[in-house]
């Protein structure tokens, strides 16, 4: 079986309010993981323990707190390798990738492509490979994230570019906004009856206290209002909010994460 096709083994690590860290698990040694934005070491830490597992390296999205604090008390558990953008705001890296730079962990088995995604920050990152992809804070399930550094244009190219990955990629992000998120999205398409499905399945999961991630694209494409930007029902909510005519997808795109930011 090749890498890219081997369904990998990923935990969720709840941080902080709402951040998830991800464990890796090594195919060719379960109990070497890697963990993918560490905000905070210490449930990183309680997890190894539980698991008699122990840390082979770190991946990290973007340079925001909530994503790399953890790191120092990690390197201090085990000296890995640390790895992410090219970005002064993350001290400690062994290793910087730019866009579509392939990262081979061949003692784990592991292997991914990085997509430089900007728009959540200039430098961000995602991680792709095995049939999943690691996107920080770049795309929600039924959102996506704030623009704290790049523009509408930028993000909304980034989210076509993972919107073109195969449909049964399964999506790792980084926070618990699903059900938020979902409310926002049947602002934009009432009428959308698969985000009214999956609205209340993500309910009956957080109810119970279980993540809804990982989503899957194929879900997203059909959900999240920010990979619809070309649909005709979610441009007309964009015009609609705007309260005039918008001249093309990005301007869209545009007009909701305005409205998002916005939104209660």
């Amino acid at each position: 079986m090749s890498n890219q096709s081997m369904q990998l083994r990923v935990r969720p690590v709840r941080a902080l309010a709402d951040n998830y860290i991800w464990l890796i698990e090594s195919p060719r040694a379960p109990s070497q993981v890697v963990v993918v934005d560490p905000g905070d070491a210490a449930p990183v830490i309680a997890e190894l323990e539980r698991r008699g597992a122990s840390l082979a390296a770190i991946l990290l999205t973007h340079h925001h707190p909530d994503h790399i604090a953890g790191v120092p008390a990690l390197l201090a558990l085990a000296r890995v390798p640390v790895i992410g953008p090219a970005d002064g705001r993350i001290p400690f890296l062994t290793r910087s990738l730019a866009d579509a730079e392939r990262l081979e962990l061949g003692d784990l088995g592991l292997a991914f492509e990085s997509l430089h995604v900007p728009g959540h920050t200039l430098t961000h990152l995602a991680f792709c490979g095995h049939g999943a992809l690691f996107c920080g804070d770049t795309l929600f399930s039924a959102g996506c994230g704030r623009l704290f550094e790049g523009t509408a244009l930028q993000m909304n190219a980034s989210l076509n570019r993972l919107r073109g990955l195969p449909p049964d990629t399964r999506i790792y992000c980084g926070h618990e906004y699903t059900e938020a998120n979902l409310r926002f999205a049947l602002a934009v398409e009432p009428h959308n009856e698969a985000a009214r499905h999956y609205r209340d399945s993500a309910a009956t999961l957080c109810a119970k206290g279980l993540p809804t991630l990982p989503s899957q694209l194929s879900l997203e494409i059909r959900v999240n209002p920010f990979l619809r930007c070309g649909e005709a029902a979610v441009r007309r909510s964009a015009e609609w909010h705007a309260g005039r005519p918008l001249p093309d997808a990005a301007a869209v795109f545009g007009e909701l994460r305005a409205w998002k930011d916005q939104f209660r």
